[in-house]
């Protein structure tokens, strides 16, 4: 089954780690999906508790990974090629490590999206 990664393509941060991790990731078939434009997509993730403004979202069939876990699986999975990739693989692999890290990727997410005039939570309007 092929993985598909939700992330909030409002951010420039997200949006570079997504199309990197498909493109020289080193996962063949990786599917990203931009959440902040799809909302049906975004509907039913938020149904199942998972909120796009709280974190990406990895799926693999019925499993579901959020925030953290989904960078940490993601990072796991990844064989990549690329210089960055491979050092944000090491960082964030460890699923204790990406805990403890992944607040500072939220914060980066807020601060783009503020700049950008952008609410966090793309199912709010406005700022």
């Amino acid at each position: 089954m092929t993985m598909v990664l939700v992330y909030d393509g409002g951010c420039p941060f997200c949006r570079h780690f997504a199309l990197r991790s498909e493109l020289v990731g080193g996962m063949p078939g990786l599917e990203i999906r931009d959440g902040r434009a799809d909302h049906v997509l975004r509907s039913r993730l938020k149904q199942r508790g998972l909120d796009l403004a709280l974190g990406a979202v990895l799926l693999d069939g019925d499993q579901a990974w959020h925030g953290a876990a989904a960078i940490a699986e993601l990072c796991r999975c990844m064989a990549p090629s690329d210089p960055l990739l491979q050092l944000l693989s090491q960082l964030f692999s460890a699923p204790k490590r990406a805990q403890n890290l992944y607040p500072l990727l939220l914060w980066a997410r807020r601060t783009a999206l503020h700049l950008k005039g952008l609410p966090v939570d793309p199912d709010q309007a406005g700022v």
